[in-house]
């Protein structure tokens, strides 16, 4: 659903959930351009509301791929605490590789334990006792899946914007080319007319 461009110029135009504004809808171009004088002006602004929502369209993709890149880790992790939370205290010894760089792993011997070390980003590091852990990993996991269809739905919401203003610019630009052939026309008749008196005179 696009707005009439009366209502986009508003301080109260109507926004999506996440505050993106639609773009407007030009069904009669009369309605919204009365001369030729301000073809221009309305086709720049057109171009520049094109241009801010594809720099948001390219912003939401660079989330929506991050978040792509980090739900399988917030599972995989989420998985891991759920795995030690299993374990007993008469578990032996899990023996297990972890990763130290890209390419340098580590043999290690996981006894039973309590709790976890989560790292939170910002090279913070946090101990978590496994029920903690797993509440605060779910959450996570809940929030990125949340903040990834959002991301969907603004990129669908985006791209139907961008093809509303393509639509708007097309018919302010054939109004104008339309209303020039009349004026030419117009004053072809206007001259025509003169040659005729002239030629009679």
């Amino acid at each position: 659903m696009a707005t009439t461009a009366k209502e986009a110029g508003s301080k109260d135009a109507p926004t999506n959930p996440r505050g993106i504004p639609y773009a407007p809808f030009v069904d009669k171009v009369e309605d919204y351009v009365s001369s030729r004088a301000e073809v221009e002006g309305t086709l720049k602004s057109f171009q520049e509301m094109i241009s801010k929502y594809q720099f948001m369209e390219v912003n939401t993709q660079r989330r929506a791929v991050g978040l792509k890149n980090k739900l399988p880790d917030i599972q995989k992790t989420l998985d891991t605490v759920r795995f030690l939370k299993t374990r007993t205290d008469e578990s032996e010894p899990l023996e297990t590789t972890f990763e130290l760089n890209d390419t340098l792993y580590a043999k290690a011997l996981v006894p039973p334990t309590e709790e976890v070390y989560l790292w939170l980003g910002a090279n913070v590091m946090l101990a978590y006792p496994l029920p903690e852990a797993e509440t605060l990993l779910e959450s996570k996991l809940s929030t990125a899946r949340q903040s990834l269809l959002n991301c969907e739905e603004d990129l669908d919401f985006l791209r139907e914007q961008i093809t509303t203003l393509e639509v708007a610019t097309a018919r302010v630009y054939n109004w104008d080319v339309a209303q020039r052939r009349k004026e030419r026309a117009e004053n072809g008749a206007e001259e025509s007319g003169v040659k005729g008196r002239v030629e009679n005179g």
